[in-house]
């Protein structure tokens, strides 16, 4: 048994704070260090496992994003993918989530052509725009069943899956059937650090970049046309009121003042 694997990665600011023009309305990201969305990681690791424990697995990470991307795919490659792909041109750039998994659909057609794909596994959600749904969007573009919010690959072979999904009230276990998109939670294992040997094959791979017209996308298909969602305007967060200090002389002062000071607010 032999499966083939693809691994949905992206390249995301490693800081939460990122500073908003106030011309413009919309985020300054030069300057801005990126790296692996850190949920990508823990899908890039079951990938590997997976891999590990059934000869003849391959795995394939894909990223869609500027050529600069070309690094979050060695990453992938150092953890122990063995390829990367990478999605970009003007033409794939400033999508939505529809957009984008419209995009990434796409390639995985292409890869499964090329050789038939079992699985594909997302990250719960990106640190940047934190929508949790290109995992699903993906699974509807290419018609195959989709599983969120996965704890655990139980077991796996060319035709099935048994899965362990994460719900409010507990945990399902549940059988799907391959191909499939599979979204993983942070509980599903956790991330190796790339060994040097990983880094030496990262340094030396060739990765090819698809445009959407290798995709076969029209140009109101992907991108920015192709988004059905625009954000028109970012700001920052309002800067957080000053509390209010209640003190007092003594101890039993200060308490008192303060359930004098909850009773007039009707917070008790």
């Amino acid at each position: 048994m032999a499966l083939n694997i693809v691994v949905c990665v992206k390249n995301t600011p490693s800081t939460l704070a990122v500073p908003v023009d106030s011309a413009t309305g919309l985020p300054k990201t030069a300057g801005l260090v990126f790296a692996m969305n850190p949920f990508d990681e823990y899908s890039v690791e079951e990938a590997v496992r997976i891999k590990e424990r059934t000869p003849g697995t391959t795995v394939t990470a894909l990223a869609l994003g500027p050529e600069t991307d070309h690094a979050v795919l060695r990453e992938a490659i150092s953890r122990g993918c063995d390829a990367g792909v990478l999605l970009s041109g003007p033409e794939l750039q400033g999508g939505d989530s529809f957009a984008i998994s419209r995009a990434l659909a796409a390639a995985i057609r292409r890869l499964n052509g090329q050789k038939p794909v079992h699985l594909v596994l997302f990250g719960k959600n990106t640190n940047d725009d934190n929508s949790g749904t290109v995992g699903g969007q993906v699974a509807a573009w290419l018609d195959w069943p989709g599983v969120l919010s996965v704890k655990k690959i139980e077991s796996i072979d060319e035709s099935s899956a048994t899965l362990w999904r994460m719900m409010e009230d507990g945990v399902d276990k549940v059988k799907v059937k391959l191909p499939a998109a599979v979204s993983t939670v942070k509980e599903i294992n956790e991330p190796r650090v790339p060994s040097l040997k990983g880094k030496m094959a990262a340094k030396k791979a060739a990765i090819p970049t698809w445009t959407a017209a290798d995709l076969g996308l029209k140009p109101e298909e992907a991108g920015a046309q192709g988004a059905r969602v625009k954000v028109a305007r970012s700001a920052a967060p309002p800067p957080r009121p000053a509390g209010t200090r209640i003190a007092g002389a003594t101890a039993a002062q200060t308490a008192e003042k303060l359930v004098a000071t909850l009773v007039e607010r009707k917070l008790i």
